[in-house]
């Protein structure tokens, strides 16, 4: 039989047994999860939080750790996609959301909240001259599109292949049978002549291109300076919009990306983490785009939304943009993730394994792979059976990351945990050696 053959054939049998210990040791998970088969398709009713043979079942999470109905403990590097970046029990979070349930939760107008979250924003955000606010990061971005299409007067859009924008926005792995039907147009992420010669070719009738500075689903690859350069200067040069969806990035540094890295597009969108935990969205930008949604304009742009405004999310919001993660507690955070990485890499090379940890600070995944990563596609390319073991072995040993091996970090966490994860990752990849590709 063929190395190669033989490899996947082991890694399969590897994987194959730790499902068999995972159901094992999870009766409780697997019993629930049976139940709610019956009134969910699959058990599940958000797709990215499936895997095989079934998905624990969560009772409760306090600062980092989470439970399972099982009585396991887990510390949390799953972080909600990117959204717990509180962790499961900040005092102060949780103080601002009592303190509006008492006030009433849907009050059918304007309250001081909104207008307080939206010059956080601005404070924060260098390209957020004004906002609005959504309810997902899904909805953000969809407005954001829209809006491209209804400022400039064009239809056709430029996205890249494999990347994620929200569940109808996917031009990954789940598919785009369910996407909104938008003129898209595709090229590949940090190609700069092809997606130059895109964006030229589409000329006068290209109302936009949205883009990850860094990928998050799509593997956490970061966009080069060169291809933002070119996707900033050519759309400045055909009329279009740049859109930036920072709905996963913008806690990469006090002012997201774009802040980081001085570059201002004509919009960003948000959501996960500014929530506070909590369901939220949100879009902003030039004033010159954002200020068709004045209500007051003969030709306002509508936006409506019955929670946009909603009490409990603003309070949560305020709360955490100004007593939590402040500039300083961002900073911090990200040089963490910086140093994780690092050590999560060294483990690797140590151990002589073919792969890389790719990420911008408290963002990173783990490719077992060397062969180069620069787009979503060549995340795409990494066996998901080697993601399923390796995902599986590091629940196994306590520590919870997403399924496609994407870890991330929260602010509850410290060297501890750090410590934890870096000794977890180690036993594993030592346990696994012999399947794994050897660099």
């Amino acid at each position: 039989m063929a190395d190669d053959v033989r490899q996947n054939y082991d890694v399969a049998a590897a994987l194959a047994d730790a499902e068999a210990r995972f159901a094992e040791a999870n009766p409780k998970s697997g019993a629930a999860y049976a139940a709610a088969c019956a009134g969910l398709p699959g058990g599940n009713t958000r797709t990215v939080l499936f895997y095989p043979p079934f998905p624990l079942m969560l009772s409760r999470g306090d600062d980092c750790r989470l439970t399972d109905l099982d009585g396991h403990e887990y510390v949390d590097f799953q972080v909600e996609q990117t959204a717990g970046i509180y962790g499961h029990s900040e005092p102060k979070i949780l103080n601002a959301i009592r303190d509006a349930l008492d006030e009433g939760i849907t009050l059918g107008g304007p309250t001081v909240r909104e207008a307080r979250l939206a010059d956080l924003m601005q404070a924060r955000f260098p390209a957020v001259e004004l906002a609005r606010f959504t309810n997902s990061g899904t909805e953000a971005n969809l407005l954001a599109l829209a809006t491209a299409r209804a400022v400039t007067g064009r239809e056709k859009l430029i996205g890249f292949r494999g990347s994620y924008h929200g569940s109808v926005v996917s031009f990954g792995p789940y598919g785009s049978m369910l996407n909104v039907p938008f003129p898209w147009n595709f090229c590949r992420y940090n190609d700069v002549e092809g997606a130059r010669a895109e964006i030229r070719r589409l000329g006068d009738d290209l109302a936009g291109v949205i883009v990850e500075p860094m990928t998050g689903s799509g593997g956490c690859i970061a966009a080069t300076p060169e291809f933002v350069a070119m996707l900033r200067e050519e759309t400045e040069r055909v009329g279009a919009l740049l859109l930036f969806d920072e709905v996963m990035t913008s806690r990469l540094s006090p002012g997201g990306l774009h802040g980081l890295w001085n570059v201002k597009p004509d919009l960003v969108s948000f959501g996960k983490y500014l929530g506070g935990g909590l369901t939220f969205g949100a879009f902003g930008g030039a004033r010159r785009i954002m200020e068709r949604f004045d209500p007051r304009r003969p030709d306002a742009l509508s936006h409506a939304g019955t929670f946009n405004n909603n009490v409990l999310t603003l309070s949560a919001a305020i709360a955490g943009l100004e007593q939590v993660f402040t500039v300083e507690a961002a900073e911090r955070l990200n040089a963490d993730g910086d140093a994780l990485r690092k050590r999560l890499g060294d483990v690797l090379r140590s151990h002589e394994i073919a792969g890389q940890v790719t990420g911008i600070g408290s963002m990173m995944m783990v490719h077992l792979t060397d062969e180069e990563l620069s787009s979503p596609e060549d995340s795409a390319k990494v066996s998901a059976t080697l993601r399923g073991l390796l995902h599986l072995a590091l629940i196994e040993r306590g520590f919870y990351v997403a399924r496609r091996n994407m870890i991330v970090l929260s602010m509850p966490m410290g060297a501890a945990e750090f410590d934890g994860l870096v000794d977890a990752f180690d036993d594993a990849i030592r346990h696994y050696k012999d399947v794994l590709p050897r660099a």
